[in-house]
């Protein structure tokens, strides 16, 4: 009786292709576990050109330029150096710390109890500014420039402590005790910051390239520090020379930075930049367009243009109980309440109020005070013809606005007061 032979299936046909784009050949395979595998087989490219494309894989996102929005590179260019500086300004005041400490007549044991105490000063200054977050929602940028000048303001102590070792804990604590705070709010406005430049929805992308370009440049800064601390900088003078030097430099690179960010939420000042160019141009700038108006040291300075309005001041003292009532009968279907001073127009918003709602407010105040300045008028007259005009040109006003790339969903004011109805 004859065996019938068994026949194993023939191995199932590799699903290959190959694809040519850009002088380059590349071979796709679908491999038996699923994986897909990709092998250059031809590469035409210059090695220069070549060299560029593989540092821009690597340190820019996919699809660079189009997948960020306007000021990406200035913002990676002086955020490199700025790490670069920072570094290097780390190894000198460690190097300084550990002199000071090594200087004080003291056992080893109450050395160390001193180090430890400093690092926890680093913790506490964490703690009072984990509590000012909103702010920083609202200012990332302002808090992101005062983050750094608080964190050279500890390391210039650090570097400052061989100068009196026997107050080495003082120094040293309040140094980490400005470092911790300047930690906490450099990383909160990392992400609005990254935010703004996100096109496609690629926010880890971004992040993790501008991490990759922070990594390189904090190593060339410790090795920099290295350098300059076993020459130059091995004297508490010569870190006196380039110590400043270095900080007036990584300041300067944040304000740059900050600059080249183009945020596109409502706060207080960019929406009276923002109604301001519509009064007086009309006409409306883009994220990209106004972030080279905004100011970064005095975020809340008044804009007589917009209307001289502040936002979230506490409402009783702003409004008298007794005239609460008049005043939100004004405008008795919108989501703000106004009240026009001497000097300042106050604006108070609903606790659910958006960045509609609030725009809606500061266009009546900058009317008012436009209408008021060409025409003797009385208060009720002036908000009246100030509402009359604001509702006609709203809805176009709006929309250009979104289509500007504004999100117009929220409005950031700080932590400010609210009311609610």
């Amino acid at each position: 009786m004859q065996k019938k032979e068994l026949y194993d299936p023939p191995p199932p046909v590799p699903v290959y292709w190959i694809e040519n784009s850009d002088s380059v050949s590349r071979h796709f395979q679908f491999e038996p576990d699923g994986q897909l595998s990709v092998k250059i087989i031809d590469d035409a490219r210059p090695a220069s050109r070549r060299m560029v494309e593989s540092f821009q894989n690597k340190f820019f996102p996919s699809g660079y330029p189009y997948s960020v929005n306007e000021g990406y590179l200035r913002y990676t260019q002086f955020r490199a150096l700025q790490h670069f500086c920072s570094a290097t300004l780390s190894v000198l005041s460690t190097q300084s710390l550990l002199f000071a400490a090594g200087l004080r007549p003291t056992p080893a044991q109450a050395t160390a109890v001193s180090w430890i105490l400093k690092d926890g000063m680093q913790h506490v200054g964490k703690l009072i500014c984990s509590n000012l977050g909103s702010r920083m929602d609202s200012e990332p940028k302002s808090w992101r420039l005062l983050a750094d000048v608080l964190y050279d303001l500890g390391t210039g102590l650090e570097v400052l402590s061989p100068l009196c070792p026997h107050l080495f804990l003082e120094m040293a604590g309040l140094g980490n005790f400005a470092k911790g705070m300047a930690v906490v709010a450099a990383r909160a406005t990392r992400l609005p910051i990254y935010s703004s430049f996100a096109k496609e929805g690629n926010l880890s992308d971004l992040f993790a390239k501008g991490e990759a370009i922070s990594t390189v440049f904090n190593v060339l800064g410790i090795g920099a520090g290295i350098q300059l601390a076993s020459t130059v900088c091995s004297s508490t003078q010569g870190k006196l020379v380039v110590g400043p030097l270095l900080s007036l430099v990584h300041v300067y690179c944040v304000s740059e930075e900050m600059r080249a960010t183009p945020v596109n939420t409502l706060n207080p000042q960019r929406t009276a930049i923002i109604v301001a160019d519509f009064i007086k141009k009309g006409r409306i700038s883009s994220p990209a367009d106004l972030r080279y108006q905004e100011d970064l040291i005095f975020p809340g300075r008044l804009i007589e243009e917009a209307g001289n309005v502040k936002v979230g001041r506490d409402l009783h003292k702003v409004v008298k109980p007794s005239e609460l009532h008049q005043i939100k009968e004004v405008f008795p279907e919108e989501r703000f309440i106004l009240n026009r001073g001497t000097k300042w127009t106050d604006m108070i918003l609903e606790r659910n109020a958006t960045g509609e709602d609030a725009l809606r407010g500061w266009l009546v105040a900058a009317y008012a005070a436009d209408i008021e300045k060409s025409f003797h008028k009385h208060n009720e007259e002036v908000l009246e013809e100030a509402y009359e005009r604001m509702n006609n040109v709203f809805s176009p006003f709006l929309s250009e606005l979104q289509a500007k790339g504004w999100h117009t969903d929220r409005f950031l004011d700080g932590n400010g007061c609210r009311f609610a109805s």
